[in-house]
């Protein structure tokens, strides 16, 4: 039977001290790396007096870093994944497979899309990066249509076998569109998995990569360039069956265009009473703590650090683990909470295709096989991390 109301249901479940007790309640939305990292170490240390909620609407946490590697055919798909089960299991929490549709932080209440209306106490959002299907239909026109989108990862997932399998069969016309870090290795692991396919990159703009340094870009020129991967410095304007519309103008033949744009906040954070930046997300303090509403926390690309200039990348998300697992504790506790500083440089690792990578750390890059054997093993280590077994 559907609870409206999971109040009485979670008061009947997790620890009790006594007739009576009320538990608070966290709750926890989205399953990325920081919420990984909290459920494995709720295993360990559980939160006594609260009733802690997952939010998360698949059975699997996907880890992005391997999703090109997956592509280019060097991994199977469920060698990419945290299976959510047995940290779930393991965590003692209760698990709404669910995703979010509105969360009003004044009113400390949560609604799911089954209709559910979960209340809080405390609440962390780590639902990773959205493209939203609104904003790029408006942008580029027909993209609903006619494009395959890259998020959420699951959808994509559950479509690349087709695709490859069609490119396998003759040869494509494909089109990645967005020009950033994953747009170009997205290109490059298409250009591995499907050698006799066409592959253009349209970057908007600017040069691939811009985000990196000069001498990455140039890196990276070199890569795209040796692959035969056409780049188009042109803004993707709107999709009609067959074609790319482009910003001068031209129309670029296209039998699949891909959606590789940045990310977006998710729409439900719009009317949440967060305090949010101009591109709508949540905007959070040194603690990772909503700026207007102390009772909220944010990580990954869902936030946006006011006291600091921080990149949307998976390695920041995945350092914000450990520093918002003590802050939850000390929050739920009463206890003063210690400001989160990830270092300004950190390493990058940009997969090529072909098991060789481009690394850099500020200024100094390197590049080759070396480098993506580098990066595998990141990778795997720390999904091992993570994955249990029962």
């Amino acid at each position: 039977m559907q609870v409206k109301n999971l109040q009485h249901a979670i008061d009947t479940q997790g620890p009790q001290t006594g007739p009576g007790f009320q538990p608070h309640i966290l709750v926890l939305l989205g399953a990325g790396h920081a919420h990984v990292h909290v459920l494995s170490q709720l295993a360990k240390e559980p939160l006594v007096g609260v009733q802690v909620v997952l939010v998360a609407p698949y059975p699997r946490q996907m880890y992005s870093g391997m999703i090109p590697g997956m592509v280019a055919g060097h991994y199977e798909v469920d060698e990419c994944v945290v299976p959510l089960p047995e940290l779930v299991k393991r965590a003692g929490v209760r698990w709404l497979q669910a995703s979010v549709t509105e969360f009003n932080a004044d009113a400390r209440m949560v609604r799911l899309d089954n209709g559910m209306e979960l209340p809080f106490d405390w609440a962390s959002i780590n639902t990773g990066p959205v493209q939203d299907r609104e904003t790029i239909e408006a942008a580029m026109p027909g993209a609903r249509t006619h494009a395959l989108f890259m998020r959420p990862i699951e959808g994509f997932a559950a479509l690349w076998p087709r695709l490859a399998t069609l490119g396998d069969e003759r040869a494509l016309r494909i089109a990645v569109i967005g020009g950033g870090g994953g747009g170009v290795e997205m290109a490059m692991a298409l250009r591995q998995r499907l050698p006799h396919c066409a592959i253009t990159l349209v970057c908007g703009d600017h040069a691939p990569g811009v985000e990196y340094s000069l001498a990455v870009q140039t890196r990276i020129a070199r890569a795209l360039k040796k692959r035969h991967i056409t780049i188009l410095q042109e803004n993707a304007t709107g999709f009609h069956d067959g074609e790319v519309l482009l910003g001068c103008g031209a129309r670029l033949a296209c039998d699949v265009p891909i959606i590789a744009v940045g990310a977006h906040a998710p729409t439900w954070l719009r009317d949440s009473a967060l305090a949010l930046d101009a591109q709508g997300f949540v905007q959070v303090n040194a603690f990772q703590q909503s700026t207007n509403q102390p009772h909220v926390f944010a990580v990954g690309d869902v936030s946006t650090r006011t006291d600091r200039n921080l990149a949307r990348s998976g390695v920041y998300a995945v350092r914000s683990g450990p520093a918002l697992m003590r802050n939850l504790a000390a929050a739920v506790r009463g206890q003063a909470l210690v400001a989160h500083q990830p270092p300004q440089r950190t390493l990058n690792l940009l997969s090529c295709g072909d098991k060789t990578a481009i690394a850099s750390w500020g200024q100094w890059t390197m590049q080759g096989r070396w480098v993506w054997w580098w990066k595998d093993r990141i990778d795997r280590r720390f999904l091992a991390r993570y994955r249990l077994t029962p």
